[in-house]
């Protein structure tokens, strides 16, 4: 992985000014950790990925996957993300290449902040085991059937109003068949985000765009953007979207202190559990996401909510702690008992730790690989957490609960 260019090598570190902002210098410069980490800047970018340097201040502006999701990692080793985000890492190299200024000395360690470097080995390790069984390959009847059930109900729910008229009870019965494939729609959009359906890249966007774009009225590109930050820093406050609360809630058990003791109280914190049913979910996507998805119903509001939330919402939250790529998903991520009912139901994001460490894994293949990420886990004493589908959407309030006594006690006594 990582650019080409000249590589030597040099007794000492180059300066951490060379390369400037433009691009790259040939790749002939060494650095240190250091001298990496003081180019985490808006204007001045750097990151390394398998121990080469590279500039992208510039090509920030042009990454396919939005500025910010790159810029996250300004400063830092992006090697596992880089990894688990491409499909096909040997066409991204050529983009690298222009943007190598160099690499790390010698003397300096692989993994950046202290990570755990036998942890980091062994998960590379899985992943190459992954690849080689072929668990990143989909299968393209599982998808196809999928979106074929997603265009009955909405045939059916149409057909239904065609023929029968809109009675009260018929237009409730069509509201919950076509929320039902509206909620799955977001789902199958999802997995064609991913990149991991179709083998191109170029299929798989085209795919997205449709069923986002004309089944369900959204931007592919505004929930790719959104999407990969909330996959890159899960959790972490100021990268991760999804947890930008707008000072509505206060989540987690570091932020509810800190808005304590700055006196910060732009809602009753101490009862979001109970608000959190009046404007969580139903107003998530008719609401927060207005602009692209004023067409989607109220009721796949809740849907999408309550899946999505029961993964994340209860877990660590801070803000960044440059941890490796196994640790920082597991502590941001559960999962929900699997079963047939919560496979479909949740979009098999019932696996979501498995997902999140192969975000371009086709989702049939997760309950293959969560034996060996459980096996690993254990095996360097990382929580993995496995919760039935209640109490994965109780935890929700429990953990708004908590954060608001947390709050409320910083604002009180600190």
């Amino acid at each position: 992985m990582g650019g080409g260019g000249q590589q030597t090598e040099s007794s000492e570190p180059a300066k951490g000014d060379r390369g400037g902002p433009g691009g790259g210098r040939g790749g002939s410069a060494v650095y240190t950790w250091e001298e990496v980490q003081r180019h985490c800047h808006r204007g001045d970018q750097w990151l390394v990925i398998d121990r080469k340097v590279y500039n992208i201040t510039q090509w920030a502006k042009r990454h396919p996957g939005g500025i910010r999701v790159i810029s996250h990692f300004a400063g830092e080793d992006a090697t596992e993300a880089f990894v688990a985000f491409h499909p096909d890492p040997n066409f991204v190299r050529k983009f690298l290449k222009p943007l190598l200024i160099g690499e790390l000395a010698p003397t300096e360690p692989s993994q950046d902040q202290g990570k755990n470097a036998v942890l980091v080995q062994d998960f590379q390790a899985l992943r190459d085991r992954v690849e080689s069984e072929g668990l990143l390959r989909a299968r393209p009847l599982f998808f196809s059937l999928y979106l074929g059930h997603i265009l009955l109900l909405e045939a059916l729910a149409l057909g239904l109003l065609w023929v029968w008229g809109s009675s009260w009870s018929l237009t409730l019965l069509c509201s919950l068949m076509l929320a039902t494939s509206q909620a799955q729609a977001s789902w199958l959009q999802h997995d064609f985000g991913h990149l991991s359906v179709c083998k191109k890249s170029s299929w798989n966007h085209i795919l997205q765009k449709f069923v986002i774009g004309h089944l369900k009225g959204a931007s592919a590109n505004w929930w790719n953007h959104r999407h990969f930050q909330h996959h890159a820093k899960p959790n972490v406050f100021s990268k991760d979207p999804d947890v930008n609360s707008l000072h509505v809630f206060v989540l987690g058990d570091k932020q509810p202190v800190e808005y304590g003791i700055k006196k910060l109280k732009y809602m009753p914190y101490r009862h979001q559990h109970q608000y959190f049913f009046l404007i969580g979910p139903p107003l998530l996507i008719p609401v927060y996401f207005h602009i692209q998805i004023l067409r989607t119903m109220f009721l796949e509001s809740h849907w999408f909510v309550w899946v999505t939330q029961m993964n994340h919402l209860p877990m660590e939250m801070d803000h960044e702690r440059h941890q490796d790529w196994l640790t920082m998903q597991l502590s941001a991520t559960c999962n929900i008992e699997q079963s047939t009912f919560n496979d479909w139901f949740s979009g098999h994001l019932n696996f979501q730790i498995e997902h999140h460490l192969f975000p371009t894994m086709p989702r049939h293949n997760y309950h293959l690989v969560a034996p060996l990420v459980r096996a690993l886990c254990e095996k360097h004493g990382v929580p993995y957490q496995v919760k039935t589908l209640q109490k994965g959407i109780t935890d929700v309030v429990r953990s708004l609960k908590k954060s608001g006594d947390l709050w409320l006690d910083a604002y009180l006594h600190k």
